[in-house]
């Protein structure tokens, strides 16, 4: 299966007994809405809620941090998931949350696959496509979630790489935030970014219906922001959500060596040791 799939593809598909569809909606901090409410008033028919806001290690202090194993297998049993099951990650969110959602169902290798329903319930929606209310308790799947080696980036790696500069990290915040202009959503963290980072905005990475760019378009965004894709890449972001948006762009190009910094500016804001740069890149 591909990183997305089209509502055409998932609405031939509904009702399948291996499909498992997940709403995966978060907002940032400060935004005045529910997920869980939004999702009880209107989802995919079938689908489950994935909680996302929640879906994180509860012993690490940076928000947001990926969950350990163990966790992770009682959450994903909870939300119906099976070995067999094909994993079909959607948000209604502006922050496109759903690609954090893919990620992360890929990371512990759950299911045989998993992808983005490209333009989301937005576009679900639009197309006049029917919806479910109220809230959904799956029948408890079997799938065990086993962490990947490798594919998610500490705050030592990214201090370590600003010796080698091995792999090009690239920031998917706001070009405000991402300059120190605009102040964080979080109170208390420093402004700016990990020095030698590049910026590109994970809003640009979708068209007016919310699918995501592809082809051409895409690899010019990559480009201008100084992206070299023959070289590995770090993605980053606020709380490692839109970062996921960047990996999952970064491999519709076909670039494979690219990785995730789960702490992201939560984590190197927060630390008056690591080294600030502000202005662009």
């Amino acid at each position: 299966m591909d990183i997305l799939v089209s509502t055409d593809w998932l609405a031939a598909e509904l009702g399948k007994p291996d499909l498992c569809i997940l709403d995966a909606s978060l907002f940032l901090p400060g935004t005045p809405r529910d997920p869980r409410a939004e999702f009880e008033a209107a989802h995919i028919p079938g689908a489950a809620y994935m909680d996302l806001p929640s879906l994180n290690d509860p012993d690490d202090p940076t928000p947001g941090m990926v969950p350990p194993d163990a966790l992770m297998t009682q959450r994903a049993q909870a939300l119906g998931i099976n070995a067999d099951s094909r994993i079909i990650v959607y948000d209604n969110s502006p922050t496109h949350s759903a690609a954090r959602g893919w990620w992360m169902m890929r990371l512990y290798g759950l299911g045989v696959s998993a992808a983005i329903l490209d333009g989301g319930l937005p576009k679900w929606v639009a197309e006049g496509r029917p919806t479910e209310t109220g809230l959904v308790t799956p029948t408890p799947g079997n799938a065990v979630a086993r962490r990947a080696p490798g594919q998610v980036r500490t705050k030592a790696d990214l201090i370590a790489n600003l010796t080698t500069s091995q792999a090009q990290v690239l920031d998917a915040r706001g070009a405000g935030r991402f300059t120190g202009e605009e102040a964080e959503p979080r109170p208390g963290m420093a402004s700016g970014h990990i020095p030698g980072s590049r910026n590109l905005p994970s809003s640009a990475l979708f068209n007016p219906d919310n699918s995501m760019k592809k082809g051409d378009d895409l690899r010019q965004l990559v480009t201008d922001a100084g992206i070299d894709l023959d070289r590995p890449v770090i993605t980053t972001c606020g709380s490692g959500v839109t970062a996921a948006i960047l990996l999952a762009g970064l491999e519709l190009l076909g670039q494979r060596d690219v990785t995730l910094y789960d702490g992201s500016w939560s984590e190197w804001g927060f630390d008056p040791a690591t080294p600030k740069a502000t202005g662009p890149a």
